[in-house]
């Protein structure tokens, strides 16, 4: 049995059912689990000293493309909104491979546990010729470095240009291939049991690149090997065009024809849902995934983000592919999430403290885990920890609860820990040689795109 003791911690925000805030206060893990939280100090395998630490739970990432990390930037692409921004990238995302991926996925999960993200939800939907096992592999092998906890994804999609969707012929699949692929994928990688490190999600991309047959039958398969189902959905106005052109309805009710409402369920973006469909998610529990740096890089919209709270909408925090983000930074998207609804809801919007629960407990509930999320006896080890000692957050402590939101954080934490293991130690990755992923991370990132 291993054993870690965060020591004397000066704040532990628990993020628990009574909102608890404690005072110098140390955290025994067992095995990856929270075993005790009190004023004594506990014995253990590895004492952290906590002195001088605010202690958070581990923040949770409900969307992202990690192989968009190695598209960022880049200038073409910088003024566009989603639809031709997609169209352009595919252009570079078909030339993907196993190595962009492994080293694509390194470089987005490091940046998530640097800045105290300790589970990160992928949506991979691009699988140039075919399986997807070895970019799922590249994935989970990554993550397993890098002691993170991985949500993956098998995606999918079966329209390309040529049937009325965006993108090219050489990544989209059959409907018969697609769910063949999904069922090997969760059976070799899925694993439901509590404090899971590895998981896997059933997630056609969106209503522009998968069509109604194989968003209908990924439900039916999701639910027969008991597997969560994720798309994008209403998160442009042209999205919902389509749509509407496309199928007659709005995005909404097409995906409830085809069984893609309830608490199994999952949509990236959320935007332009209209009042009576907000209706539709709270009753159903079908959860939000929020992108707000997303959303206004692309021109997309603001999500009703303070509405869904109100209504008890599922709602998780993200950040998105990082093209469409240009970074893999859960504390900055938490801080703007607050800024941005202070700017557009004014009183009605959710304070720092509600945008940290929303990425930390609402994230766990939006990815249907009770194991993580907040700290608390019984719930996984998954924490970071920040040293008050520094100047720009001289004041900035006085509200702990609200201070990544209201003030926020930059730069590296000093320690994240997940599944009881010290992941990031003074602000460098304990699981690789940075200096080395750097270098091999630029070299194959040059390469790729030079294809």
């Amino acid at each position: 049995m291993s054993s870690l003791c965060i020591k004397n911690a000066s704040v532990i925000v628990t993020c628990d059912d009574q909102d608890s805030v404690l005072e110098n206060s140390s955290i025994l893990i067992e095995d990856g689990v929270i075993r005790s939280i009190g004023q004594q100090t506990f014995s253990a395998d590895e004492i952290l000293d906590a002195s001088g630490c605010m202690v958070y739970p581990g923040l949770i990432n409900t969307h992202h493309h990690l192989y968009q990390t190695f598209s960022r930037n880049l200038p073409q692409v910088q003024n566009m909104e989603l639809f031709e921004w997609l169209t352009t990238l595919y252009e570079i995302w078909k030339n993907l491979d196993s190595s962009i991926i492994y080293h694509s996925s390194v470089t987005g999960m490091g940046e998530l546990l640097k800045t105290g993200c300790t589970t990160c939800f992928d949506h991979h939907y691009v699988f140039p010729g075919g399986s997807s096992v070895s970019l799922l592999e590249a994935q989970f092998e990554a993550a397993r470095q890098l002691g993170i906890r991985m949500y993956a994804s098998r995606g999918s999609m079966d329209l390309s240009k040529k049937d009325g969707g965006l993108p090219p012929d050489s990544v989209v699949q059959s409907v018969d291939e697609i769910l063949k692929d999904s069922r090997n994928a969760v059976e070799k990688f899925h694993n439901p049991a509590p404090f899971s490190m590895n998981m896997v999600a059933l997630a056609p991309c969106s209503p522009f690149s998968a069509g109604k047959e194989l968003y209908r039958q990924s439900a039916l398969l999701a639910r027969d090997l008991r597997v969560r189902l994720h798309t994008h959905l209403c998160e442009t106005l042209d999205e919902e065009n389509y749509v509407l052109e496309k199928y007659g309805k709005r995005p909404l009710s097409y995906m409830e024809e085809l069984g893609w409402t309830g608490s199994d369920v999952w949509y990236a973006h959320g935007i332009h849902f209209n009042d009576e469909e907000l209706k539709i998610l709270a009753e159903t529990k079908t959860g939000v995934a929020h992108c707000p740096i997303s959303n206004m890089k692309l021109s997309s919209g603001i999500c009703r983000i303070p509405e869904m709270l109100k209504l008890g909408i599922p709602v998780g925090l993200a950040v998105d592919g990082s093209a469409s983000n240009d970074g893999s930074n859960l504390l900055e998207e938490l801080r703007v999430a607050y800024l941005l609804h202070r700017l557009n809801s004014s009183s009605q919007a959710p304070d720092g403290y509600e945008l940290l629960k929303l990425a930390t407990r609402g994230s766990a509930a939006v990815l249907g885990r009770s194991d993580i999320g907040s700290l608390e006896p019984g719930k996984a080890g998954d924490l970071f920890l920040i040293r008050k000692n520094r100047l720009e957050l001289v004041g900035a402590d006085l509200d702990p609860k609200s201070m990544l939101g209201t003030v926020g954080f930059k730069g590296a934490v000093d320690y994240t820990v997940v599944n009881g293991k010290i992941v990031v130690r003074n602000g460098k990755l304990t699981g690789i040689d940075e200096e080395k992923a750097v270098y091999e991370g630029k070299r194959a990132v040059n390469e790729y795109l030079n294809r």
